[in-house]
């Protein structure tokens, strides 16, 4: 048998069809409006070369000029790693006392980790299409947005300025532990071979100075290029969106089940 036409199938169901589409639209309406809104920010920072971690590069003025400022895209890959880590959200939920603002009945570590939980649920680390890293907040406080969302970049910064710079402090100590052994053998040496000691000395001396100088000035892994801001309108739920998805699906998923029982219906007849 021919299938019936569209219009005479509304025509015959549309109270029972009217009937899910309502249904379904409180459901959803009940749901997206018992969820608070939430405010995005967003920051976004690109990659610092690498090079400016790097002794030999720095202190080489030929090499120098072979090197851009920025780093390349593939640099940001171990970052948004790190963005997964639950040190960085601890530290900020640390920092902001925020099992106060998710008005949390745990104290204690407990009610750290869950705020950091909670924090971690509502942001996201990512690498844009143009090869940026951005750090995505949401939160109920469009004030308080902003602050998180920079302050996880600048854990993430600190993480990872850190381990940019162990391989250099290792170097420093080892220099100094270096120098320290040699001195002792220059004052207990001859006179002819207490000169070459000396001069080795002068070499510790301008390695350390140059390593001492890349430990204190702990050049940027990354080079913040817009802050985030509060915004003014809510991001999450969407609303009106949803509420407007779920009648266009309700109302497909009724004209099917109308399709079943008019089929049914005809066949028994």
């Amino acid at each position: 048998k021919s299938m019936p036409d569209i219009f005479d199938l509304i025509k015959s169901w549309w109270k029972q069809m009217l009937l899910v589409v309502l249904v379904s639209l409180i459901i959803v309406a009940i749901i997206v409006y018992s969820k608070p809104l939430q405010y995005v920010s967003v920051t976004t920072a690109v990659p610092a070369n690498t090079y400016s971690s790097d002794k030999a590069k720095i202190f080489n003025e030929n090499v120098q000029q072979l090197y851009t400022a920025l780093g390349t895209p593939d640099d940001l890959d171990v970052i948004v790693g790190t963005g997964n880590l639950d040190t960085v959200y601890t530290a900020v939920a640390q920092k902001y006392n925020l099992w106060d603002h998710f008005k949390m009945g745990e104290k204690g570590d407990a009610a750290i980790a869950k705020a950091a939980s909670i924090l971690k649920k509502n942001t996201k680390v990512m690498k844009s299409e143009y090869g940026e890293l951005k750090v995505k907040v949401w939160d109920t406080d469009k004030e308080l947005a902003p602050q998180l969302a920079n302050s996880i970049m600048d854990q993430l910064q600190s993480i990872h300025q850190y381990l940019q710079g162990a391989g250099n402090e290792a170097t420093l100590q080892g220099l100094i532990s270096g120098r320290e052994r040699l001195k002792a053998k220059s004052d207990s040496a001859a006179q002819e071979k207490n000169i070459l000691l000396q001069e080795k000395l002068k070499q510790y001396d301008n390695l350390i100075t140059e390593y001492q100088l890349m430990v204190d000035s702990k050049p940027p892994v990354l080079v913040i290029v817009e802050k985030a801001k509060a915004s003014d309108w809510p991001d999450r739920p969407k609303r009106i969106q949803l509420l407007v998805a779920t009648g266009v699906l309700a109302f497909i998923f009724s004209l099917f089940l109308a399709l079943i029982l008019e089929k049914r219906k005809t066949t028994r007849k």
